[in-house]
């Protein structure tokens, strides 16, 4: 009686071992695969342009926004303006490479980078500048409303 017990808790150990096998043989290929996803998505970002970073400041009046595009003509900068957001657009061009040259490492990126933002107050659109030096961009937006500040006293 004892042999007919060993053999099914035996066949039921390999079945065990059997599954589990399988189910790491398939977690290793997952990873795998999300290693090569990884690895492609890395590649393809590398090559579009980071979002231009910026600074975005308020004043009583105004809000001025910084943002830094280095390498950029200002002919090459697209600004669109709503009363409540701001769209800036930048074309990074490439040079044109060098015949015969061998680029050790090319890590400058080109294309199109663009930032949208959302303003925290709404602005007077037709009264907008922006000025372009030494590869900052500076807008400054007059706002609608000039919130006055009023100091009550305490009774």
């Amino acid at each position: 009686m004892k042999r007919k017990l060993e053999k099914p808790f035996g066949m039921l150990e390999k079945r065990r071992l059997m599954v589990e096998k399988m189910i790491e043989d398939m977690i290793n290929s997952m990873r795998e695969m999300q290693k090569e996803f990884e690895k492609k998505i890395s590649e393809y970002t590398e090559v579009l342009p980071e979002k231009p970073t910026l600074d975005l400041i308020e004043t009583d009046d105004k809000l001025i926004i910084k943002t830094d595009l280095p390498g950029v003509k200002k002919e090459d900068i697209n600004i669109e303006l709503t009363e409540d957001s701001i769209t800036i657009t930048a074309n990074f061009k490439e040079e044109v490479e060098v015949e015969g040259a061998n680029y050790v490492k090319k890590e400058r990126r080109y294309g199109e980078a663009r930032r949208e933002l959302s303003l925290p107050a709404k602005i007077k659109v037709d009264e907008a500048k922006a000025t372009f030096e030494d590869g900052v961009l500076t807008v400054e937006l007059p706002k609608v409303e000039v919130k006055k500040k009023q100091t009550i006293k305490v009774e």
